[in-house]
């Protein structure tokens, strides 16, 4: 005969549940709500009248906003539905369920108040030994946008729009002048086809109006790089009395392109390269790491697909964190980084740049890998001597080390405009936690990967693959 255990879904409890009994002790969920109990959240309180029906405390909200970020749940009905199905969310909202109405309004409304938390986690982080700012890296990931590339239109394509319906519009304008209507086919509405068409012209006349906007913006700006070019190639003609090599930089053409373009459903949104080749629709996500805890502590969301123009951003954010955090001595990058202008705005900020020069050649032999570094050159400059240093045998254990593991910025999708916040993961180490079957978290599913381990996989090893 089979043995097996008594299903009985029926019995109750002879005495009630504790919410607190419900998780192990080190699991995320209890992190989370340990973390906010130690935030400052007075302005939030402040901001509620404190009449009407009672609302929900901001911690509470908080924490399920928070660790919905962590588990990979951001839709706010995704938020309201786990209140009943994950243990983990019905432990932070302490068996409440508020509604999707109740977390999306909160989320909009203390937008700002929770970025200003951002600085309080890392502050407590830095309190308890979790966060030093010795060596960060920064690295940047594409995300997509809630808008498909297909949905862009161009200024040359719009323009043939607006020509063609201009053309169909007279048209119809000369079909209802017209004293004898049999022409019209069956079903056909003049009016209503004119007002369409209407409508169509003026989304039109609007998208050429944003990507004329773009343009002139683009030209401002490619002026000013045109006129440091100009500057510096006639200072260095000066200087050596000679016509200085290579072709004089151009002036920026003026008025949109035929290829610029603005999309219909994101317009913040830009087309950008993506890993793997190809194009999408998409933001640069920028996030500076410090290396030793992974924690991020500077992001940020751009428009420019170029991660050049990144590094005094992230200069400054990253100045304005000093007085509360410190400030960081070494900046890690990769070669999308690379130039001269970066690594001296680096030196100027007192952080010691290691940018790779450029992609590293695999399989070096042992006598490349062991080399001595070269003789310090003398009076240097900050890229003479980032050089230098990233030859040394210092530089070549710390950059493959911390560079080569990247940020670990998580790849997600972009609802409405740009985030607040960066959510990120390492992408080694301890996994996620993620909802499980039937949305049950369980203690077994925080471990080390076998991957990581050198362990064989096991078919429960494999059940949840590393993200």
């Amino acid at each position: 005969m089979s043995n097996f255990r008594q299903v009985d879904r029926e019995t109750g409890f002879l005495l009630p549940p504790s919410v607190d009994e419900w998780l192990p002790e080190r699991h995320l969920a209890r992190f989370v709500v340990e973390v906010i109990e130690r935030l400052d959240l007075s302005a939030m309180v402040k901001a509620y009248r404190g009449s009407g029906s009672a609302s929900y405390h901001p911690s509470v909200l908080l924490g399920l906003v928070v660790y919905g970020y962590a588990t990979g749940v951001f839709s706010s009905r995704q938020l309201e539905r786990a209140t009943y199905d994950s243990v983990a969310f019905r432990f932070i909202a302490a068996n409440d369920h508020p509604d999707h109405d109740t977390l999306a309004t909160f989320r909009r409304r203390f937008l700002k108040a929770i970025e200003g938390l951002f600085v309080q986690v890392l502050m407590l982080a830095r309190e308890t030994g979790m966060l030093k700012l010795g060596t960060v890296a920064l690295d940047g990931t594409k995300v997509h946008a809630n808008a498909s590339r297909h949905s862009a239109l161009s200024y040359e394509h719009a323009s043939k729009i607006e020509a063609q319906l201009k053309a169909e519009v007279a048209e119809l304008m000369a079909l209802a002048e017209a004293a004898d209507t049999a022409d019209v086919p069956d079903g056909m509405s003049v009016p209503e086809e004119l007002a369409r068409r209407a409508e169509r012209l003026q989304r039109i006349a609007e998208a050429k109006a944003k990507i004329e906007a773009r343009a002139k913006e683009r030209v401002e700006r490619e002026r000013g790089e045109y006129e440091a070019k100009l500057g510096a190639r006639e200072e260095k003609a000066r200087s050596t009395g000679r016509k200085p090599g290579g072709r004089p930089p151009q002036p920026p053409t003026a008025g949109p392109g035929p290829t610029d373009q603005v999309n219909l459903t994101d317009e913040d949104s830009r087309i950008m390269p993506v890993a793997g080749g190809g194009f999408d629709q998409a933001y640069n996500a920028q996030a500076t790491v410090a290396s030793g805890s992974l924690l991020v502590v500077a992001n940020d969301v751009v428009q420019a697909a170029n991660d050049k123009e990144q590094i005094a951003p992230m200069l400054d954010k990253l100045d304005r964190l000093a007085a509360a955090l410190g400030k960081p001595e070494t900046m890690l990058a990769d070669s999308g980084y690379f130039s001269n202008a970066n690594v001296t705005a680096c030196a100027a900020a007192e952080i010691a740049p290691l940018i790779a020069l450029g992609r590293d050649r695999h399989h070096l032999s042992w006598k490349d890998r062991f080399a001595k570094a070269p003789p310090a050159p003398e009076n240097p400059t900050p890229l003479q001597a980032m050089a230098h240093r990233l030859a040394s045998p210092e530089g070549r254990q710390l950059f493959p080390a911390q560079a080569d593991a990247g940020t670990g910025v998580r790849h997600h999708q972009i609802g409405d405009g740009l985030p607040p916040v960066l959510p990120a993961r390492p992408r080694k180490g301890q996994r996620r936690v993620e909802l499980g079957h039937h949305g049950l978290e369980r203690e077994a599913d925080v471990r080390t990967h076998p991957c990581l381990t050198g362990q064989p996989e096991t078919a429960s090893s494999t059940k949840h693959p590393i993200p």
